[in-house]
């Protein structure tokens, strides 16, 4: 009687069990979300080091110091959920080398899919950020212009934006392809978050396109030189955005005021581990350095440029 209880449980738990590996449709859902994580990491906004040629104030340093922590990264959930403390800084080539109020942009975005199809994936993002430079001075001067060696710079915004792309697997590279275009919204529309002399001078809606073409490429393993490995090689990087309400007087399509745009190409050796060398430069209709908004300028850059996520969620 015992014998045939242990056999009858023995013989309910391996079917429990078989049926659990064979529940197809779940393995397959974990498996798609896991790899869409793994794109969405890819588009994580990189750390840059070096410095900037062209602007009005001259630099011998500019630094976007970037973490993307990931706090969402299951293959049980459609999205993932990142926070990112990024400090912006430029260290200025005047008397005592000053770095003159950093901007700081924490904030946290959240990704989900649209579709299932991981060589052409299309997703989602939404993102929340408070930007400021951590002085409290009045924001503008007495006769009315911007205060910019002691002024506060404060405003929060929204991002929403729609990405698609697109993946070619070839003998000795994999290609990456990817697109986004939406909307910055600030909540200075709706009177909240912001310093106020910055109303009828600083963009509130804004335009937003990024093109990110990546280049990963087979090397021999480092131990086991019989095996082949895809590390990250090259990648070019294109950001651009577009103030569409009130800008001064400026006219709508006065892009000299109202246009940001870069282009940055990197490349990475064999032997750094997640850096690359970095060169690009581009167009500052107005200028994302928190208080000095109101330069407009091209310019160039070089330097290095490193991925850095902290993901310390379970394997699943």
């Amino acid at each position: 009687m015992k014998n045939s209880l242990f056999l009858f449980f023995l013989c309910l738990f391996t079917t429990r069990t078989f049926a659990q590996t064979l529940d197809t449709a779940t393995r397959n859902k974990r498996t798609l979300n896991n790899e869409f994580n793994d794109i969405y990491t890819q588009n994580l906004k990189a750390a840059t080091f070096g410095n900037e040629y062209g602007a009005p104030n001259k630099t011998m340093l500019t630094s976007d110091l970037v973490a993307n922590f990931v706090l969402v990264n299951s293959p049980k959930l459609p999205f993932f959920v990142v926070a990112t403390p990024e400090i912006s800084i430029r260290l200025f080539s005047a008397l005592g080398a000053p770095v003159k109020s950093p901007s700081y942009m924490p904030g946290f975005a959240v990704y989900f899919r649209a579709n299932n199809d991981v060589y052409h994936p299309k997703f989602f993002s939404v993102a929340y950020n408070h930007h400021s430079n951590g002085i409290e001075g009045s924001t503008a001067n007495p006769n009315g212009t911007i205060n910019v060696d002691s002024g506060k710079f404060t405003t929060n915004f929204y991002t929403f934006l729609y990405h698609t792309g697109s993946r070619m697997d070839k003998a000795n590279v994999i290609i990456n392809d990817y697109k986004s275009f939406g909307t910055e919204l600030h909540a200075a529309l709706v009177g909240l978050g912001y310093a106020h002399a910055l109303q009828g001078k600083y963009g509130w809606i804004r335009l937003k396109g990024n093109w990110l073409y990546a280049i990963a490429k087979k090397y021999s393993d480092p131990i086991d030189p019989n095996k082949k490995d895809f590390d990250n090689w090259m990648h070019f990087q294109l950001d651009m955005e577009y103030i569409m309400d009130k800008d001064y007087n400026y006219n709508i399509s006065d892009y000299k005021k109202r246009l940001n745009i870069s282009l940055k190409y990197y490349y990475q050796l064999p032997f750094m581990q997640n850096v690359s060398l970095m060169a690009g430069g581009g167009y500052r209709g107005q200028d994302e350095y928190n208080i000095y908004f109101q330069g407009n300028y091209a310019y160039a850059t070089v330097g290095l440029a490193a991925g850095l996520s902290f993901d310390y969620h379970k394997k699943l």
